[in-house]
């Protein structure tokens, strides 16, 4: 697992903990504006292993977790004591025909994995016609990466405080999260909302 602080100030006395998607880079996130917040991001789910001492995040006065797609599972695998924890168009069973991606979808999408498949779902995250960024990561990575995500189950005893659901996401069916998290959905958008927001604190 990568990480990377997007902001940090030494002022700052509140800090985001933000848990991205599979195979993405700080792109989707680079215009929110952090205000007085420290973010910090991890990303690259290879393995969960950090070169990062999470007691340093307990310097901090407030904690907040924002978990988006896969990284809403990821983030319930760390004790980070957080003061609000946010999961957007994710749940705790990713990969699930109820739940998260079908199953078949999912290993079908393993199997056939390509460079092009990569370009196409990276698309399919955004509403149609979306002026979507270039995501900075080598496609073997991303691949490896699929792959390892099938491995990994959350801890169901961690409790998010905040859900938001897309009306239009073609990658983790919203009727599927919708299921998972008995709530309807509450942005009009695709699998990436976050081009619908400019700061940070907006998903707290």
């Amino acid at each position: 697992m990568e990480y990377k602080w997007l902001n940090k100030k030494q002022e700052n006395n509140k800090v985001i903990i933000f848990f991205n998607g599979w195979g993405m880079d700080e792109s989707i996130v680079r215009q929110l504006n952090p205000l007085d917040f420290d973010v910090l991001m991890f990303f690259d789910y290879n393995t969960l292993k950090a070169d990062f001492d999470f007691d340093e995040l307990n310097t901090y006065k407030e904690r907040h977790i924002i978990a988006w797609s896969m990284g809403v599972m990821i983030a319930t695998l760390f004790d980070i004591d957080c003061n609000s924890a946010t999961a957007i168009n994710g749940t705790l069973k990713p990969i699930d025909n109820n739940y998260g991606i079908p199953e078949r979808i999912y290993d079908l999408t393993l199997r056939g994995f390509s460079e092009k498949g990569a370009e196409k779902f990276i698309k399919n995250m955004f509403d149609k016609d979306f002026n979507y960024p270039k995501i900075n990561r080598e496609f073997a990575n991303q691949k490896s990466e699929l792959a390892a995500l099938k491995e990994y189950k959350a801890n169901t005893d961690f409790k998010y405080s905040k859900v938001f659901i897309s009306d239009n996401d073609k990658i983790i069916p919203t009727k599927n999260q919708v299921a998972f998290w008995d709530i309807e959905p509450n942005l009009k958008s695709g699998h990436c909302p976050f081009f619908l927001f400019k700061n940070w604190d907006e998903l707290l």
